[in-house]
């Protein structure tokens, strides 16, 4: 059975409530998990993302800054929430999704946003970046806890704020000082890939020779004729689950959609 996820930086979800429903009725996607909510839990909309078709919603928000959600057609078995660098910060979701949801086997959803880390790609003078190089630390050791078991499927996406390879980024010459593709960050990047075993399942598609963005800076006065994007959200897979891939999109379409975010989904099919 097919089972299509969708993860998108939504960057205000009442703000761009339209958006979520023109995703839906565009791709249907199984599963849309949102970062950059900006929501508190009690003022999500639950009514729209029910209209869409979506009546199984983990959320886990705060009023006007980062939060994430996943929406689901199929029932959840499980939610979870994960704290980082006990700043209270909305970042992580998970759920589990099994038999009521018709899957053979349980798959385990991770939802996350990674924190940005300002302008300036120095934990001394910038306590932006350094929030963001602990938030990686403490996430690599909470990787390291829970190590997954051979044969078990899970899923990590979402904005993870970091472009790591040459072809994330428009240039790399011109963006190793520029924050999410410095040096410190993209180590640290591999390490938590590394440290949860988990596959690229986007460059297991389009090949890491080729150029691929998710982002777009809302500062171009024309974003798709200088297209300097980077790739900042991704689909990591574990071993057993990124087998099974079916199919990748990069909605590109997305960011020239009305007040659009500067992100735009991603879509991965897996046989579920």
């Amino acid at each position: 059975m097919p089972l299509t996820i969708a993860t998108w930086n939504i960057n205000s979800v009442r703000l761009r409530i339209e958006l979520v429903g023109k995703l839906a009725a565009l791709h249907q996607p199984d599963i849309i998990c949102l970062q950059e909510t900006k929501c508190p839990d009690d003022r999500f909309p639950l009514k729209d993302i029910g209209r869409f078709g979506y009546p199984h919603v983990a959320i886990n928000g705060q009023k006007g800054y980062h939060g994430v959600a996943i929406l689901s057609k199929r029932p959840f078995e499980t939610i979870s929430r994960q704290g980082f660098c006990d700043m209270g910060d909305a970042r992580h979701i998970a759920v589990t999704l099994g038999a009521g949801a018709g899957l053979a086997a349980p798959l385990t959803i991770h939802n996350f946003y990674i924190p940005a880390g300002g302008d300036i790609p120095d934990p001394e003078q910038n306590p932006k970046f350094r929030h963001k190089l602990d938030f990686l630390d403490e996430a690599i050791a909470w990787e390291q806890l829970h190590p997954l078991a051979p044969g078990e499927r899970s899923v990590l996406v979402g904005d993870l704020n970091i472009a790591p390879l040459e072809t994330d980024v428009w240039s790399h010459k011109q963006l190793l000082d520029v924050v999410s593709h410095t040096p410190v960050e993209v180590e640290r990047l591999g390490r938590l890939q590394a440290a949860g075993n988990w596959v690229d399942v986007m460059r297991g598609f389009i090949p890491p020779s080729e150029k691929l963005y998710t982002w777009w800076s809302y500062r171009a006065a024309d974003w798709a004729a200088s297209d300097r994007g980077r790739r900042l959200d991704h689909v990591w897979a574990s071993p057993a689950l990124a087998a099974t891939a079916r199919s990748l999109a990069v909605l590109r379409e997305a960011r020239g959609w009305e007040r659009p975010s500067d992100h735009v989904p991603v879509l991965a099919t897996f046989e579920a």
